[in-house]
């Protein structure tokens, strides 16, 4: 698909990340744009990641920021690195570490569902 609109995910109750990739200069986005943010070629292309990547940063959260929250603290937010390029925040296991290799699932949070990233333990 091409354009800022069509392919469902994780926003929109599906169980999958998508992000943006211009075919005039390779760039890739997480946040869907009508344009490309490096070279500002207008529709880039909507594509599905494999939900694959390696941790950046994590840090685990003790406190929660709202009241539907509550029932998960403590729970992880996780930088990942997604193996397409682009880099995204989501939740993760507790015990993820910076340079795991992961894998994006799908859980309910809040009543929301939302990308919870898992070791990967492809061989």
């Amino acid at each position: 698909m091409s354009g800022s609109q069509g392919m469902a995910d994780w926003t929109t109750g599906e169980g999958a990340i998508v992000y943006q990739s211009c075919a005039s200069c390779g760039a890739v986005q997480y946040f869907r744009r009508a344009f490309c943010a490096v070279c500002g070629v207008p529709n880039p292309q909507t594509r599905r990641s494999t939900g694959r990547g390696r941790i950046y940063a994590t840090s685990l959260v003790c406190r929660a920021a709202t009241p539907e929250a509550r029932a998960h603290v403590p729970y992880n937010i996780v930088l990942v690195d997604c193996d397409e390029g682009f880099r995204m925040m989501a939740h993760g296991e507790k015990d993820l570490a910076i340079g795991d290799e992961v894998v994006a699932r799908f859980e309910l949070f809040a009543g929301r569902l939302v990308p919870h990233f898992t070791r990967d333990h492809r061989e």
